[in-house]
């Protein structure tokens, strides 16, 4: 296990360990001739995210990882469809543009700007906070709200341990994370959200284990679509609660702006808290589609707080989950 020394970032490389293999990419070929011969080729190509554009922007470089209890027995989402059928407005609103576009984002350097009510005020490289702890390998399942759902591997360690390192004040109630918005890296950005896209959680959210500081997925180094170089996942939130290709993590004792919140709070709140019982005004959320292996989507159940309710609902005792969405 890496040990931090003299409270410094600065620690040993990670030793080698097991790597999480990556899904083996999906067949296009192979598949349009079978969905061919039961002529429904057209079809499929719409409702099966991953075969418009199979080869997928990611660095195909391989990382370290240890295994971690946080897994669940699901059926995995292939690394094609994971890598092609994104939410990245930054570059496109069509779930395909991501993968097409995201190619224009400079991942190193890439460096950290940890601030607001802290001790340790600094800015990070990326290559500094993924050495700082063992990356793990994690199963996930992965909730939009739009009601479609996928199982990541992801690789990271615990946000909690990052920003235990920072010390945050007592006074600190809450995190704030701002992503990128260069315009020579995503120049073709659409006028829909006010950049830079901004998130946040309450600060005993962040410190949960299960939340993720996010370095990579399947084993390699996080694609630029799936918000490269390093991003947050809260599996119990809807997938916009995540974000990606981050540059700033600030501290806070008041509920931060964050992008979809202020732009539509009547159909994103703050807490966003998967909830098959709060539907969206404009659909409900009672059910998914999960996106996995077969050629179709199934429609499942959603699960409270996305499955993860042992782990995480004790947070919100008491609190009025239909008021608070």
């Amino acid at each position: 296990m890496l040990i931090r020394k003299n409270g410094s970032l600065n620690g040993n490389d990670i030793g080698s360990s097991e790597i999480t293999p990556k899904e083996t990419f999906f067949n296009r070929r192979n598949f349009l001739t079978g969905a061919a011969a039961l002529g429904v080729g057209a079809l499929a190509l719409k409702q099966v995210p991953g075969l418009l554009h199979p080869d997928a922007v990611h660095a195909d470089q391989k990382l370290a990882t240890v295994p971690s209890k946080y897994t669940v027995p699901d059926a995995q989402t292939p690394f094609a469809k994971a890598t092609t059928y994104n939410n990245y407005y930054e570059f496109g609103t069509d779930k395909s543009e991501p993968a097409k576009n995201a190619h224009t984002l400079r991942t190193r350097p890439w460096t950290v700007e940890v601030s607001g009510l802290v001790k340790k005020k600094q800015t990070v490289d990326v290559d500094t906070i993924m050495k700082y702890r063992p990356i793990e390998s994690r199963v996930y399942r992965h909730r939009c709200v739009e009601a479609w759902s996928m199982v990541i591997p992801w690789d990271g360690y615990s946000l909690g341990e990052f920003i235990s390192w920072a010390e945050p004040l007592p006074s600190a109630k809450f995190v704030q994370f701002i992503s990128v918005s260069d315009s020579k890296d995503m120049p073709d950005k659409p006028s829909v959200l006010d950049w830079p896209y901004s998130e946040g959680l309450r600060l005993d959210e962040a410190m949960n284990p299960l939340c993720l500081l996010t370095f990579g997925c399947y084993g390699e180094v996080l694609p630029n679509q799936n918000g490269a170089p390093i991003r947050v996942v809260s599996p119990w939130k809807y997938g916009f609660k995540n974000g990606k290709s981050i540059v700033k993590i600030i501290l806070t004792d008041k509920q931060p702006h964050t992008s979809w919140n202020e732009s539509a709070p009547s159909e994103y709140g703050f807490y966003s808290n998967v909830n098959p019982t709060v539907d969206h005004p404009r659909w409900s959320q009672a059910h998914e589609r999960r996106i996995d292996s077969s050629a179709f989507p199934k429609t499942i159940p959603t699960q409270p707080f996305n499955g993860y309710g042992d782990l995480v609902a004790s947070m919100y005792s008491g609190m009025d989950l239909k008021k608070n969405f």
